[in-house]
């Protein structure tokens, strides 16, 4: 018996250090690593409802092509601006990757380009309680307790939750023939996680959002981007 109670919490206090050490390695490990950015992505061609001087364009634009952003009253003033001009030059990036160039100020265009983008913060991921077992500062922390590096079991009913934020994120992209104004591409990417925002971030969902451009394939689908950390 008196075996049984000296070598239990031993390896108990054994596997936490091993599991810290394990983790310890992991994190290292990623510090040189990438993270994927994994997006939920539908686009909609419809370039044959284009049209010129009131007849229909015929054929799919090829690259190179020549365009300018449009935006909705609500982005052309104030923060939004501000952000809206980020957010473009981003778009302006990825647009450039399949082909298409920002017109000069004051000259023509066939098409213009209005994108959006849109955050929601969570305290914790849609499918975790506030109260679920997660690392903490200093232990691992259950519904009524906290178990500490070194293995101690802290029982405290009260001990609060700790907020791990999950973010859910859209873009959007809409393409339209700047003669008659009609929708010939409408595209989203939408990505769950918890990274922080970031320009790359919003340029991978970008890149991602335009993936297959200008004749995507048909239906929802997922595009993984890797980023490095």
């Amino acid at each position: 018996m008196q075996t049984h109670t000296s070598s239990g919490p031993q390896r108990a206090t054994g596997r936490w250090r091993g599991l810290l050490a394990t983790l310890s390695l992991l994190a290292l490990g990623g510090c040189a690593s990438v993270y994927r950015v994994d997006n939920a992505v539908e686009s909609f061609p419809r370039w044959s409802d284009a049209t010129r001087s009131g007849q229909p364009l015929a054929a799919v634009p090829q690259a190179p092509q020549t365009y300018r952003f449009d935006r909705l009253p609500s982005q052309k003033q104030g923060q939004a601006a501000t952000d809206q001009d980020a957010l473009e030059r981003l778009a302006q990036a990825s647009l450039g990757k399949v082909g298409w160039t920002l017109a000069n100020s004051g000259a023509p265009a066939v098409w213009t380009v209005q994108v959006g983008a849109a955050t929601v913060r969570l305290p914790h991921a849609p499918w975790e309680s506030p109260w679920d077992r997660r690392w903490g500062g200093f232990g691992f922390a259950g519904r009524d307790h906290v178990v500490t590096g070194s293995g101690q079991v802290i029982w405290t009913p009260m001990f609060m939750p700790m907020d791990w934020p999950y973010y859910q994120r859209k873009v959007s992209l809409l393409v339209r023939h700047a003669d008659s104004g009609q929708v010939v591409y409408e595209t989203h990417a939408a990505h769950d996680g918890r990274w922080n925002s970031s320009p790359e971030l919003w340029g991978a969902m970008l890149d991602a959002a335009l993936q297959g451009f200008p004749t995507p394939p048909a239906g929802a689908r997922q595009v993984n981007i890797d980023l490095p950390r």
